[in-house]
């Protein structure tokens, strides 16, 4: 029975990269883009009004775990853990390997960080709502692989 809540929480997680790009399309990019606006033109302060998000994706996660074990709706946990398990990998991904709010990674030549470091870049040419590009954080578009592929050819 547990492998069910373990499929439940990975099955989350996954889902939590189409949750997240739609999200950040159409309500990141639309009707809250005043919290997400200083993010694309920093003030150059350490906390944004975008960092808002955070509270919204965890409140769902805490509210299903706490909820889901204090009425044994392990499903429910689940979900939660997964929506948590997301919200770590995005903490690492955006945070520390993308923006380097943290200097780890900071010199790394995995193709793979390089490929979600450029298209986040390309994510933040864009200064205001409208034109975006690159919406999610795990997956990465093949464009910005092959970008990555021939960078790397041409140091060779």
């Amino acid at each position: 029975m547990i492998w069910l809540y373990i499929l439940t929480t990975l099955f989350t997680f996954c889902i939590m990269e189409a949750i997240t790009w739609l999200t950040h399309k159409y309500v990141m990019h639309g009707f809250l883009w005043y919290l997400h606006e200083d993010h694309h033109q920093p003030t150059g302060f350490v906390l944004e009004k975008n960092d808002a998000f955070f509270l919204i994706f965890a409140i769902p996660s805490w509210l299903c775990i706490m909820l889901g074990l204090q009425h044994q709706n392990y499903y429910a946990a689940a979900v939660g853990f997964g929506i948590a398990l997301y919200g770590f990998a995005y903490f690492i991904v955006h945070e520390v390997i993308i923006h380097q709010r943290l200097k780890w990674l900071s010199r790394s030549n995995n193709r793979y960080i390089k490929a979600i470091r450029w298209a986040h870049k390309m994510h933040h040419k864009h200064l205001n709502k409208e034109e975006g590009e690159s919406f999610g954080m795990l997956i990465v578009a093949k464009k910005y692989w092959d970008k990555v592929r021939r960078d790397e050819q041409i140091q060779k």
